[in-house]
């Protein structure tokens, strides 16, 4: 009797019973634990904030253990506490009014209350803040768990809303946030995941829990392949005729575009140009390619027709009020380009070359300049620029603009050129290597659904082709990376099937595209970590 009525004595006095409780497993070594939601002291201020619990003097916490989360944090310095876990009636509040959206959507994940722009301190809070650190990566943060609160700040909100995924991480499953301080930034500044809804039609509501999905690991461009052969899947004002019967609305583009912008992402569209225009010119058929016996060239537009320009400038403008940023212009497998002699098996390309270009001029220089005009469209709009590597052509009387990045995907294009060819010439990469990083439905010729565990143990971002890394010395040129799903044979997966075969595949790439240094955890490990965090 007389130890019920310490212990009654010690609620009743304000001090937390999960000061006095060994771990359950759910947190680090010397979490403590939150009282259960029927205790007698919190059905006694159930409408006031529950305190969070403090180090008490008697008790002494080990160091805390580095939080496991995707991807892994970069530093955390450790401390003795108890941690922090949410609690009904705790809130998230924000330093700075700029940063509401992210504080809104933390406090709804975590259940607790969104208290807005306040400079009280109250125990268990979670504060946003954004830092006066200027020069810092944006994308930064740090966050700070210490007292029974936790303080996330960085330079600019992106940074801040980082360290809010990390804490729901941290937290998933009951667990808890270990006492300390996270000090975390990417590696690469492109973390990204490219879906072809051309060739296979997915639905907005698919394509939204995609969204979730990337934001919760810390991508931030989402690349959306919409126009090829097999269809156009956006609705056009401009050009109704060339879309087709299965189709995203505007409005559900609009809603997409938003969500992803309230996690950091940037939808990235492509209409790829002069090649895989096959729906385009399915309504058009004036503007498709022949050769010289009068033979059609599946999915080319005739460039050498300024009617095949303004239809595709017509669309580049129409959409450049619904996606902001960035574009990608695609410019690859340009059919024309493939034969053994371009100029001889399409004359009329030669000519429009040489009336453009003066003597000389090629095929593949009149393609290269109108890579850089689509450029040049898209950049009135104050939009950066990619192409596939395989738009870009050795020698030449024209040059591809040096602000096309080149979106590298294979070695196995007509006159291949190593990715070395076009660092040393300066220009800015993005990882797209298809040894490891395209998941083709179907497995056509030679590919086969890449594994995480494959990305996690062999690749990183300076593996662009192949599986050789190009020198160290290039590294600041090479952006990032970015998964693609494109759908050659669209019925061979479902939705709900190409959502579970990327699943591994998306967290070990963003693991070596946050990090690229060999990953503390085994892949065992780093798996059974993905799957307790769901």
């Amino acid at each position: 009797m007389l130890i019920v009525a310490a212990v009654v004595v010690m609620v009743a006095a304000g001090v937390g019973l999960g000061l006095w409780a060994t771990g359950d497993g759910a947190g680090p070594a010397g979490s403590a634990q939150r009282q259960p939601s029927g205790s007698t002291s919190e059905s006694a201020t159930a409408s006031a904030p529950r305190k969070t619990p403090s180090p008490s003097p008697t008790r002494s916490y080990p160091l805390s253990e580095t939080p496991r989360t995707i991807p892994a944090v970069r530093s955390h310095s450790p401390a003795r506490g108890p941690g922090w876990r949410p609690a009904r009636g705790e809130r998230v509040v924000v330093s700075d009014a700029e940063l509401a959206d992210e504080g809104r959507l933390i406090a709804g994940e975590l259940g607790l209350a969104y208290g807005g722009e306040k400079d009280d301190v109250r125990a268990g809070d979670v504060r946003l803040a954004l830092s006066e650190d200027e020069g810092a990566d944006p994308e930064s943060y740090t966050m700070t768990v210490r007292d029974g609160r936790v303080h996330i700040s960085g330079p600019g909100d992106a940074g801040v809303f980082y360290g809010t995924r990390t804490l729901k991480q941290e937290v998933h499953g009951g667990r808890t946030a270990p006492e300390g301080v996270v000090r975390d930034d990417p590696g690469k500044p492109v973390r990204g995941f490219m879906l072809d809804i051309a060739r296979k039609h997915f639905t907005a509501d698919w394509i939204e829990d995609r969204v979730r999905e990337l934001g919760d690991l810390k991508f931030n461009q989402l690349g959306l392949h919409f126009s090829d052969d097999q269809g156009f899947r956006i609705e056009s004002d401009s050009h109704p005729e060339v879309v087709s019967q299965q189709h995203l609305t505007k409005a559900q583009v609009e809603k997409i575009v938003e969500l992803a912008a309230g996690r950091h992402i940037t939808v990235v569209p492509e209409i790829d140009s002069p090649g895989h225009l096959g729906a385009v010119i399915a309504a058009h058929p004036d503007l498709q390619l022949r050769n010289a016996s009068g033979v059609a060239t599946r999915g080319a537009i005739d460039i050498s027709k300024d009617e095949s320009a303004a239809i595709v400038d017509d669309l580049l403008n129409e959409y450049a009020g619904l996606f902001p940023g960035q574009w990608h212009l695609g410019g690859d497998e340009y059919q024309a380009l493939v034969v053994a002699n371009p100029e001889a098996s399409y004359p009329q390309l030669a000519r429009a070359a040489g009336e453009a270009y003066g003597s000389g001029a090629t095929v593949a220089d009149l393609a290269t300049g109108w890579l850089n005009d689509r450029a040049d469209t898209v950049r009135a709009h104050d939009r950066t620029v990619r192409a596939w590597n395989d738009g870009f052509f050795r020698g030449g009387s024209v040059q591809a603009d040096e602000a096309i990045q080149v979106a590298y995907w294979t070695g196995k294009e007509i006159g291949a050129r190593q990715p070395v060819e076009y660092l040393s010439a300066g220009r800015k990469l993005v990882n797209y290597n298809d040894e490891f990083l395209y998941y083709v439905l179907g497995q056509p010729q030679t590919f086969v659904y890449p594994t995480g565990q494959r990305i996690y143990e062999q690749w990183t971002p300076r593996v662009l082709r192949g599986t050789q890394a190009v020198p160290t010395k290039y590294d600041g040129q090479i952006l990032g990376g970015s998964f693609a799903v494109w759908c050659d044979l669209a019925n061979a997966q479902t939705q709900a099937q190409v959502a579970a075969g990327i699943r591994m595949p998306l967290r070990a790439l963003v693991q070596k595209l946050w990090d690229a240094d060999r990953p503390a955890l085994s892949w065992t490990d780093f798996k059974a970590m993905a799957d307790r965090l769901g």
